[in-house]
């Protein structure tokens, strides 16, 4: 049980199940609504089981992950979604500049969250029915380089405290709730 568990603290339970199938991009930028999470080089596995809890959480309708360079879905992933791998759709792509400019291409607005960037999140112009994609880069070094040139817009979070910086996982948090009350108001 315990080799089989590959975690310290499995509680006493162990689930068989067959790998996670892979989404189509095109198919997750084409549905209606479309709500995508971008994740760009993120290495830890903690932070990735946190944004995808707080992405199904905050209905986002895909999830975009490179399939080199980064965390994939691994049993510590799965354990800090706490069962949101269950019902995000995921894409795995070769690249993520690649896929952002096939977003492009589909009519979604791919917003790249970027500390130092000068235009407000709380500023974009977000509706209901623009597809959507925000990007967060890796923990530390942030948006790649052509990651950076390839989303149609660089956003950032206004901070009003003394550090420059929010962890990936809560930053991802903020933007993608924001991208819901800003969906909302637009509906109302």
């Amino acid at each position: 049980f315990e080799s089989e568990a590959l975690t310290e603290s499995h509680q006493g339970v162990l689930a068989r199940a067959d790998a996670v199938v892979p989404d189509d991009l095109d198919d997750l930028a084409q549905r209606p609504g479309a709500f995508l999470l971008v994740l760009d080089g993120l290495t830890d596995p903690g932070n990735v089981g946190a944004i995808l809890r707080t992405a199904e959480c905050a209905g986002v309708t895909g999830i975009v992950l490179p399939r080199h360079r980064s965390v994939q879905v691994s049993p510590t992933v799965t354990k800090t979604a706490a069962g949101a791998v269950e019902y995000l759709p995921m894409a795995q792509v070769g690249g993520i500049p690649a896929a952002l400019s096939r977003l492009s291409e589909l009519g979604v607005l791919t917003v790249g969250l970027e500390a130092g960037a000068e235009t407000s999140l709380f500023e974009l112009p977000l509706d209901a029915e623009t597809p959507v994609a925000l990007v967060l880069g890796a923990e530390g070094s942030g948006l790649s380089r052509l990651v950076r040139e390839r989303v149609d817009v660089l956003a950032s979070i206004p901070l009003a405290g003394r550090l420059n910086s929010l962890n990936v996982a809560m930053a991802g948090a903020v933007a993608c709730f924001e991208v819901v009350r800003r969906r909302a108001t637009t509906n109302d």
